[in-house]
């Protein structure tokens, strides 16, 4: 727990914010995105709700603050760069996975966050830009892949599309039964889903 640096550290605004940042983040990691109230993030700081308010005046204030948080985490986990054409394409595609504790945890927060989201226009809106942008970003290292002979020629977004449906399917799959697709498996059918794209080549 982050207990009560809160209350020692009266004058040090940022500390607090560090505080109340970590409480919403391992409450959500342990409790998911349905579990995220005021009071289970007071209680894992050892502090009032009241307290909270300071913070998130209303649930919606501590909803948009914990996907702002999660978008922060995940565009700051560090990245692989093995190469180029084909191999960055995996290694966008691995940097998805629930492959390390972190990312376990950060994937679990997103799953458990699509709720709110179906459920709000806004935040709806919000993550079919942010899918959109992240099926781009695909589709700029398949054509890549194109350019180097890697990968048979076609519509780069259409096998971008495809490739993030695919790993999102997979994501959830490991979430749910991390026994069956344990690291090394979620590894082993990326790359037979990538054999596939160059099979026909």
């Amino acid at each position: 727990m982050y207990r009560s640096s809160m209350a020692r550290t009266k004058g040090d605004h940022e500390a607090r914010r560090r505080d109340v940042s970590a409480a919403v983040w391992q409450v959500m990691a342990t409790r998911g995105f349905a579990g995220l109230t005021l009071r289970a993030v007071a209680a894992e700081l050892g502090a009032t709700t009241g307290l909270l308010t300071h913070y998130f005046p209303t649930k919606q204030a501590l909803v948009e603050y914990a996907l702002d948080l999660l978008e922060q985490r995940t565009a700051s986990r560090p990245r692989r760069h093995a190469g180029k054409g084909l191999a960055a394409l995996r290694d966008a595609l691995l940097d998805i996975l629930p492959l390390t504790p972190e990312a376990t945890d950060s994937n679990r927060i997103w799953v458990s966050s699509w709720d709110a989201a179906l459920s709000d226009p806004d935040l709806s809106t919000g993550y079919a830009r942010k899918y959109a942008q992240s099926r781009d970003r695909l589709s700029e290292r398949v054509a890549a892949a194109q350019e180097l002979g890697e990968l048979p020629p076609g519509d780069p977004l259409h096998i971008a599309v495809g490739a993030q449906s695919f790993i999102l399917g997979l994501v959830v799959q490991a979430l749910f039964d991390p026994v069956a697709f344990p690291p090394q498996r979620q590894v082993e059918l990326l790359d037979d889903y990538l054999a596939t794209l160059t099979a026909s080549h």
